[in-house]
């Protein structure tokens, strides 16, 4: 039902592979093209900044985030006490967002995490929610 070009494919490979050893987040958005389907990077910005990334989400539009996270793991999670890149998609979908839309991201939510090489999914209703980020990467939800 969704597409990928082959140079959103090619992107978000280079993006998760470019990422794995970031020193510091980073995260672009994606947005569904209602016309044709399509998914694709809603702008080539790659975020360093979470507020600047939550100031960048629409308050009332979905969003898919891919967001590779590095972080030193405390001992209660992982013995060694070692460093994470966590590289996870945030489905982002604000509370007051039209319906019709909301469904479509939803739809899509499986097809994103596959072609973006993501074994996790952390849903967020709002952007202040990425202020807490690291605490919910930190649980195993």
């Amino acid at each position: 039902m969704y597409t990928f070009s082959q140079e959103t494919r090619e992107a978000l490979l280079k993006f998760r592979l470019g990422t794995s050893r970031a020193k510091t987040p980073q995260a672009k958005i994606y947005s569904i093209d209602i016309k044709t389907q399509e998914i694709k990077a809603a702008e080539e910005e790659i975020y360093t900044d979470m507020q600047e990334l939550a100031d960048a989400l629409p308050e009332t539009s979905p969003r898919f985030v891919l967001l590779s996270y590095p972080m030193t793991m405390s001992r209660y999670v992982q013995p060694s006490g070692g460093f994470s890149v966590p590289y996870v998609l945030l489905y982002y979908r604000p509370e007051n967002c039209n319906p019709k839309q909301y469904m479509s991201y939803a739809g899509a939510v499986e097809e994103v995490r596959e072609a973006a090489g993501v074994n996790r999914v952390i849903e967020l209703d709002n952007a202040e929610d990425l202020e807490t980020i690291e605490t919910r990467l930190a649980r195993k939800e």
